[in-house]
C-alpha cells in the first residue's frame, strides 16, 4: 500500500471533521446567545457545545496536524521551501489559533461572562470558509 495516500486519506478525514466542527459550534454559539435566558436550552448548548469542541474539533485539530506533517515527512522537508507550502502553514495556523479562540468562547459561554452578540457568532462563522477556500486553492493549484 502507498504510505503517501494512505496519510493523505487520514489527513483529508481530519481536515473534514475539524472543518465541520469549526463551521458548526459559532452556529450552535448564534443559539446559545439567542436563548441564554432560557436555562434548559442553554444547558442543552453548553452540553452540544463541550461535545462538538473536546470529543470531535480537537482530536480532528491533533490528527489533522499530525497527518500534514507526516505527509511533510514523506515528501521530504525540502517542500517547506516552497512558498505555497508555507503560505497554507501560515493559514492553518491561523485556523488553529481560530480553534483556540472558539475554545475561550466556549468558556465564557458556560462562565456567563460571553459580551459576543449573536449577531458577532454569525460572522466570525465564515473565517473558516473563507481559509479553507484559499488553502484548496493553494493545494490544488500550486500558484507559487
Amino acid at each position: 500500500m502507498n504510505s503517501y495516500l494512505l496519510f493523505k486519506s487520514l489527513h483529508l478525514i481530519a481536515v473534514i471533521s475539524w472543518m465541520s466542527g469549526l463551521l458548526y459550534l459559532p452556529r450552535i454559539f448564534v443559539y446559545h446567545v439567542e436563548n441564554i435566558e432560557k436555562k434548559q436550552a442553554t444547558e442543552i448548548f453548553e452540553v452540544m457545545e463541550r461535545r462538538l469542541y473536546f470529543y470531535i474539533m480537537r482530536p480532528a485539530m491533533i490528527l489533522t496536524w499530525l497527518f500534514g506533517i507526516t505527509l511533510i515527512f514523506i515528501n521530504g522537508f525540502e517542500i517547506l521551501s516552497e512558498l505555497w507550502i508555507q503560505l497554507k502553514l501560515f493559514l492553518i495556523i491561523l485556523l488553529s489559533i481560530f480553534h483556540e479562540y472558539l475554545g475561550g468562547c466556549l468558556n465564557s459561554l458556560k462562565q456567563n461572562t460571553n459580551t459576543k452578540s449573536a449577531k458577532y457568532f454569525r460572522t466570525i462563522n465564515e473565517i473558516p470558509t473563507i481559509l479553507l477556500i484559499f488553502i484548496v486553492f493553494l493545494v490544488i493549484f500550486k500558484p507559487i
